[in-house]
């Protein structure tokens, strides 16, 4: 099985180019109303689209409205991914930390509002 996540959005082109500047993402596949991108290394992918296109069906039409969504992107220098978004000019909305279950991580949010997390796991001390 595989999984892959996507956000109904009315900013497609401002969403596909933040994912692309800020997480590096590719693009595997693009037409006028959907984006579909992959993480460095092509191991997941992740997808936009349009609102009420009338190619899809009604489950697929409502836009997202911002929240209750976040994704967990693991990396293995999150102190150099930090320093890197930070500045890019990216508002960081939790700083740096480390968590008491053994996160280092920080967070901000992609232009639709979803949560975006950034962690190194790591086994508590």
């Amino acid at each position: 099985m595989k999984l892959n996540a996507g956000i109904i959005t009315a900013k497609l082109a401002e969403s596909k180019e933040f994912y692309q500047r800020v997480l590096h993402f590719g693009i595997t596949f693009e037409n006028d109303f959907y984006v579909l991108l992959h993480t460095p290394g092509q191991q997941t992918s992740f997808a936009l689209l349009l609102p009420n296109h009338p190619s899809q069906q009604p489950i697929f039409q409502p836009a997202f409205e911002g929240k209750g969504m976040f994704l967990t992107i693991e990396v293995e220098d999150v102190d150099a991914e930090y320093k890197r978004i930070r500045d890019l000019g990216v508002n960081i909305t939790v700083p740096i930390r480390d968590e008491p279950w053994g996160d280092r991580h920080f967070a901000f949010y992609d232009p639709n509002g979803v949560g975006i997390d950034i962690v190194k796991y790591s086994a508590p001390q």
